[in-house]
């Protein structure tokens, strides 16, 4: 599998996430800087987290109208895959590429601890190693991840089976208590209505190899490798 990794002046899990794709997929992912027009032949680009032009106006709002986006999106539009990570998440909601806000956290205190979450759609290309229902561990960081969208474009994420991973207790509850930052519906990622872009606020980058405590977030990128040569 082939990717690339975007990068933002401010962006500081940039090379996390080149990390993750190079131990799960084997190639070592692009790197591209955010003032570039094209993306090299590749199969996933990947939108990390951090604080992109240090969060000035609106999380996002400005990596959104980065030159390098238009070509983000042509990749999208072509079906191949695009994953936002934090950041990454609020950046593609603010470029269009996927529906709904990401608003301060209901605490409005920075939340950065581990978290769970629920695998809502195990038949997507981020999450086809895990099992429907299964419960997993993943980190988060963030001051704005509190996921909200109006009832109608909520309804149709519901209804077409595109919130793909949602917060939940270690029973695989979800509940306000579990929430970490007030997402309606308990919502921690979704995809596209192709499914081929997927957006979540934990980052799954920091949990891939036992060092780091647990393997919980390899599934992410295992199911993108597989999704790749199921195309290929």
């Amino acid at each position: 599998m082939k990717s690339a990794v975007v990068v933002f002046p401010g962006i500081n899990r940039e090379r996390d996430m080149a990390h993750a794709l190079e131990l799960v997929s084997g190639t070592k992912p692009h790197m591209i800087w955010h003032a570039e027009t094209e993306l090299p032949d590749v199969d996933v680009v990947a939108v990390p987290g951090g604080f992109s032009y240090g969060d000035y106006l609106r999380c996002g709002a400005i990596a959104a109208r980065a030159p390098i986006m238009e070509a983000v999106r042509r990749h999208a539009e072509a079906g191949r895959h695009v994953i936002g990570v934090c950041n990454g998440f609020q950046i593609l909601t603010e470029a269009g590429l996927l529906p709904g806000v990401l608003m301060r956290n209901a605490s409005l205190k920075f939340a950065c601890k581990v978290v769970r979450l629920r695998v809502e759609n195990a038949e997507t290309a981020f999450s086809s190693a895990y099992e429907a229902g299964a419960v997993i561990r993943t980190p988060i960081a963030h001051g704005e991840g509190n996921y909200f969208a109006d009832p109608e474009t909520l309804a149709r994420l519901e209804g077409e089976g595109r919130v793909v991973f949602r917060y939940c207790d270690e029973a695989g509850a979800s509940t306000m208590a579990a929430d970490p930052n007030g997402s309606v519906n308990h919502i921690a990622g979704i995809t596209n209505a192709r499914g081929n872009v997927l957006g979540m606020m934990p980052h799954p980058e920091n949990f891939v190899e036992p060092i780091q405590g647990s393997t919980d977030g390899r599934g992410i990128f295992e199911s993108l490798v597989r999704s790749v040569a199921v195309a290929a």
